[in-house]
């Protein structure tokens, strides 16, 4: 099975660390990951936006593993960041855990989260490449 990250040129160039297209083959198990927070597993949580960072994409790639899955399975990323925040450093842990890898990807800032410690937020969408079925023929009648 093979995903497809595509920046057809109707459009502009990404602006950052995405692609503008993923396309998912036919019979492919989705993994969704809800927003992952800067909170360690001892449920503590960093002051900075740059550990709160590091910590959230550290939780999305636990979670893939627990899969079985990598940062390369992902296909898209929705990042929500406190207004006033340190977008960069929220970059800087993206690539830190997905390298050059470039998902579809939706990055807003918000007035606040639900928590007023908490400063970013990131929800996710992998496939899993190994559990994708061929498409089946409908029998003939």
């Amino acid at each position: 099975m093979s995903l497809t990250f595509t920046n057809p040129p109707c459009v502009h160039a990404p602006l950052g660390l995405y692609s503008h297209t993923v396309s998912v083959p036919e019979g492919t198990e989705l993994l969704f990951i809800s927003g992952q927070l800067g909170v360690r597993p001892d449920g503590t949580t960093p002051v900075t936006i740059a550990e709160q960072a590091d910590q959230v994409f550290s939780n999305i790639v636990a979670l893939l593993a627990s899969h079985g899955l990598g940062p390369t399975d992902i296909i898209k990323l929705t990042t929500f960041m406190v207004a006033g925040q340190d977008g960069d450093a929220v970059r800087a842990a993206r690539l830190k855990y997905l390298g050059s890898h470039r998902p579809a990807s939706t990055a807003v800032f918000v007035s606040e989260l639900v928590d007023p410690a908490w400063l970013v937020e990131v929800e996710a969408i992998a496939a899993n490449r190994s559990k994708s079925r061929p498409r089946q023929r409908p029998p003939v009648l």
